[in-house]
Protein backbone atom coordinates (compact mmCIF):
# COMPACT_ATOMS: atom_id res chain seq x y z
CA UNK A 1 0.00 0.00 0.00
CA UNK A 2 1.28 2.97 -1.18
CA UNK A 3 0.50 6.58 0.93
CA UNK A 4 -0.14 9.66 -1.55
CA UNK A 5 -0.03 12.83 0.08
CA UNK A 6 -1.40 15.33 -1.86
CA UNK A 7 -0.15 18.87 -2.35
CA UNK A 8 -2.69 20.72 -0.07
CA UNK A 9 -1.16 17.79 2.04
CA UNK A 10 2.26 19.24 1.60
CA UNK A 11 1.41 22.72 2.33
CA UNK A 12 -0.03 21.75 5.19
CA UNK A 13 3.01 19.98 6.58
CA UNK A 14 5.12 22.61 5.43
CA UNK A 15 3.45 25.58 7.08
CA UNK A 16 2.90 23.22 10.37
CA UNK A 17 6.70 23.07 10.48
CA UNK A 18 7.51 26.31 9.87
CA UNK A 19 4.97 27.41 12.87
CA UNK A 20 6.68 25.05 14.94
CA UNK A 21 10.09 26.64 14.39
CA UNK A 22 8.94 29.83 14.49
CA UNK A 23 7.04 29.64 17.86
CA UNK A 24 10.21 27.86 19.47
CA UNK A 25 12.16 30.80 18.04
CA UNK A 26 10.00 33.26 19.11
CA UNK A 27 10.32 31.28 22.52
CA UNK A 28 13.70 31.27 22.62
CA UNK A 29 13.75 34.61 22.10
CA UNK A 30 11.69 35.52 24.91
CA UNK A 31 13.75 33.51 27.28
CA UNK A 32 16.71 35.51 25.64
CA UNK A 33 15.21 38.94 26.56
CA UNK A 34 14.28 37.85 29.86
CA UNK A 35 18.00 36.92 30.77
CA UNK A 36 19.17 40.21 28.92
CA UNK A 37 16.49 42.43 30.96
CA UNK A 38 17.81 40.58 34.61
CA UNK A 39 21.64 40.96 33.47
CA UNK A 40 21.05 44.62 32.13
CA UNK A 41 19.41 45.22 35.87
CA UNK A 42 22.03 43.52 37.73
CA UNK A 43 24.68 45.30 35.78
CA UNK A 44 23.03 48.95 36.74
CA UNK A 45 23.01 47.77 40.29
CA UNK A 46 26.73 47.46 40.49
CA UNK A 47 27.55 50.35 38.48
CA UNK A 48 25.18 52.32 41.43
CA UNK A 49 27.02 50.12 44.05
CA UNK A 50 30.44 50.95 42.32
CA UNK A 51 29.69 54.67 42.01
CA UNK A 52 29.44 55.25 45.95
CA UNK A 53 33.12 54.41 46.15
CA UNK A 54 35.78 56.18 44.44
CA UNK A 55 39.36 55.25 43.69
CA UNK A 56 40.99 57.15 46.94
CA UNK A 57 38.75 55.88 48.99
CA UNK A 58 39.01 52.08 48.15
CA UNK A 59 42.91 52.86 47.95
CA UNK A 60 42.31 54.12 51.49
CA UNK A 61 40.52 51.12 52.82
CA UNK A 62 42.93 49.20 50.78
CA UNK A 63 46.01 50.84 52.19
CA UNK A 64 44.32 50.83 56.30
CA UNK A 65 43.53 47.30 55.90
CA UNK A 66 47.73 46.57 54.98
CA UNK A 67 48.44 48.45 57.74
CA UNK A 68 46.18 46.65 60.28
CA UNK A 69 47.38 43.45 58.94
CA UNK A 70 50.57 44.09 59.37
CA UNK A 71 50.02 45.18 62.45
CA UNK A 72 48.45 41.52 63.34
CA UNK A 73 50.97 39.72 61.78
CA UNK A 74 53.85 41.49 64.42
CA UNK A 75 51.81 40.88 67.15
CA UNK A 76 51.59 37.34 66.10
CA UNK A 77 55.20 37.03 65.72
CA UNK A 78 56.05 38.93 69.15
CA UNK A 79 53.53 36.14 70.98
CA UNK A 80 54.92 33.64 69.07
CA UNK A 81 58.71 34.77 70.73
CA UNK A 82 57.18 35.51 73.93
CA UNK A 83 55.78 31.99 74.25
CA UNK A 84 58.80 30.18 72.76
CA UNK A 85 60.90 30.12 75.59
CA UNK A 86 62.28 26.39 76.47
CA UNK A 87 61.03 24.62 79.45
CA UNK A 88 62.47 21.41 79.10
CA UNK A 89 64.82 22.10 81.66
CA UNK A 90 63.31 21.08 84.69
CA UNK A 91 66.69 22.49 87.15
CA UNK A 92 66.06 26.25 85.67
CA UNK A 93 62.46 25.62 86.52
CA UNK A 94 63.00 24.93 90.04
CA UNK A 95 65.62 27.39 90.48
CA UNK A 96 62.62 29.89 89.40
CA UNK A 97 60.27 28.40 91.79
CA UNK A 98 62.68 28.38 94.60
CA UNK A 99 63.91 32.26 94.33
CA UNK A 100 59.90 32.89 93.83
CA UNK A 101 59.58 31.13 97.36
CA UNK A 102 61.65 33.61 98.29
CA UNK A 103 60.57 36.37 97.94
CA UNK A 104 57.05 34.92 99.26
CA UNK A 105 58.79 33.63 102.32
CA UNK A 106 57.18 29.96 101.61
CA UNK A 107 59.57 27.08 101.09
CA UNK A 108 59.50 24.69 98.12
CA UNK A 109 59.00 21.05 99.78
CA UNK A 110 59.06 19.08 96.17
CA UNK A 111 58.51 19.79 92.53
CA UNK A 112 57.91 17.18 90.32
CA UNK A 113 56.96 16.77 86.91
CA UNK A 114 55.78 13.97 84.04
CA UNK A 115 57.12 14.27 80.82
CA UNK A 116 56.65 17.23 78.52
CA UNK A 117 53.33 16.38 76.02
CA UNK A 118 52.13 18.60 72.82
CA UNK A 119 48.90 20.19 73.44
CA UNK A 120 46.52 22.06 70.47
CA UNK A 121 44.55 25.13 71.03
CA UNK A 122 42.76 26.30 68.24
CA UNK A 123 45.19 25.06 65.56
CA UNK A 124 48.67 26.06 67.19
CA UNK A 125 50.56 23.38 68.76
CA UNK A 126 51.70 24.05 72.00
CA UNK A 127 54.79 22.35 74.90
CA UNK A 128 52.98 21.37 78.01
CA UNK A 129 54.87 20.85 80.96
CA UNK A 130 52.78 19.62 83.96
CA UNK A 131 54.13 20.15 87.57
CA UNK A 132 53.54 19.58 90.85
CA UNK A 133 54.66 21.52 93.59
CA UNK A 134 54.32 21.41 97.16
CA UNK A 135 55.16 24.61 99.24
CA UNK A 136 55.04 25.22 103.34
CA UNK A 137 54.63 28.55 104.71
CA UNK A 138 51.86 30.77 106.29
CA UNK A 139 48.52 31.00 104.67
CA UNK A 140 48.58 34.90 103.26
CA UNK A 141 52.53 33.74 101.78
CA UNK A 142 51.32 31.02 100.29
CA UNK A 143 48.20 32.82 98.72
CA UNK A 144 50.80 35.89 97.30
CA UNK A 145 53.06 33.08 95.72
CA UNK A 146 50.07 31.71 93.80
CA UNK A 147 49.39 34.82 92.65
CA UNK A 148 52.82 36.03 92.30
CA UNK A 149 53.41 32.37 90.31
CA UNK A 150 51.16 33.78 87.44
CA UNK A 151 53.18 36.95 87.13
CA UNK A 152 56.35 34.53 86.71
CA UNK A 153 54.76 31.99 84.21
CA UNK A 154 52.40 34.23 81.87
CA UNK A 155 52.12 30.99 79.82
CA UNK A 156 50.94 28.60 83.07
CA UNK A 157 47.36 27.34 83.39
CA UNK A 158 46.80 26.45 87.37
CA UNK A 159 44.54 23.32 87.22
CA UNK A 160 44.48 22.64 90.75
CA UNK A 161 45.28 23.64 94.44
CA UNK A 162 45.18 21.70 97.25
CA UNK A 163 45.62 23.86 100.48
CA UNK A 164 46.30 22.09 103.71
CA UNK A 165 45.49 24.17 106.82
CA UNK A 166 46.13 22.13 109.75
CA UNK A 167 44.15 22.84 113.36
CA UNK A 168 45.31 24.49 116.21
CA UNK A 169 45.15 22.52 119.07
CA UNK A 170 46.72 23.54 122.12
CA UNK A 171 49.71 21.89 123.55
CA UNK A 172 50.41 20.03 120.47
CA UNK A 173 52.99 20.97 117.78
CA UNK A 174 51.37 21.84 114.48
CA UNK A 175 52.72 20.95 110.98
CA UNK A 176 53.09 24.17 108.84
CA UNK A 177 50.28 24.83 106.16
CA UNK A 178 50.89 23.78 102.86
CA UNK A 179 49.33 23.88 99.43
CA UNK A 180 50.11 21.41 96.62
CA UNK A 181 49.54 23.25 93.17
CA UNK A 182 49.19 21.25 90.03
CA UNK A 183 49.91 23.58 86.63
CA UNK A 184 50.82 23.47 83.54
CA UNK A 185 53.44 25.69 81.83
CA UNK A 186 52.93 26.54 78.03
CA UNK A 187 55.39 27.32 75.18
CA UNK A 188 54.88 27.61 71.66
CA UNK A 189 56.43 25.10 69.22
CA UNK A 190 56.16 26.46 66.39
CA UNK A 191 55.13 26.27 62.84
Amino acid sequence: MKIRITRTSWILLAVGIFVILVSSLGAAYGVQQNEKTRLDEELSLAQLRLAKYSPDELSAQQEELESQLAQIESEVTANKAYLSPSIENIEVIEALFVALAEATSVEVVEINSSSLTSKEVEEATFSALPLNVTIEGDVPNLISFVRELSQEFPTNVVESIKMNIPEVIEGEEIEEPSATIQLLIYTYQGD
